[in-house]
């Protein structure tokens, strides 16, 4: 099961992705173009190029999970754009996953201890 909790890193390709590629292909996009490691423990997020589905490839340990999801009505419209390997916090994600602004989430920024 993948939680989207504060410390899960999300990266997020900002450019569409091929969906006829499975595990494999994704893997060498995410070493070639977002320059990381699919075995990090990170969540990575594609999008097909007509902007109605998006994929989701983890690892956890064991396996890697691939998940696919398709809109029956529109398209996931707030992409973000910029540098491959766009970083996004976990309630982020959550909110482009429902279809909405994920720049318009504005949650309570991520604490840190002091010094």
């Amino acid at each position: 099961m993948i939680a989207l909790t504060p410390p899960l890193r999300v990266l997020v390709a900002v450019a569409p992705a091929d969906f006829r590629q499975g595990i494999d292909g994704l893997a060498r996009r995410v070493r070639q173009v977002l320059s990381d490691e699919p075995m990090s423990g990170a969540l990575f997020v594609f999008r097909n190029r007509r902007g109605t589905a998006i994929k989701l490839l983890a690892y956890d340990g064991q396996g890697f999970w691939l998940c696919h999801k398709r809109l029956s009505q529109g398209r996931f419209r707030h992409w973000p754009t910029g540098q491959p390997g766009q970083v996004l916090a976990a309630q982020e994600l959550a909110v482009l996953l429902a279809g909405g602004d994920w720049a318009a989430a504005a949650g309570a920024p991520v604490w840190r201890a002091v010094a």
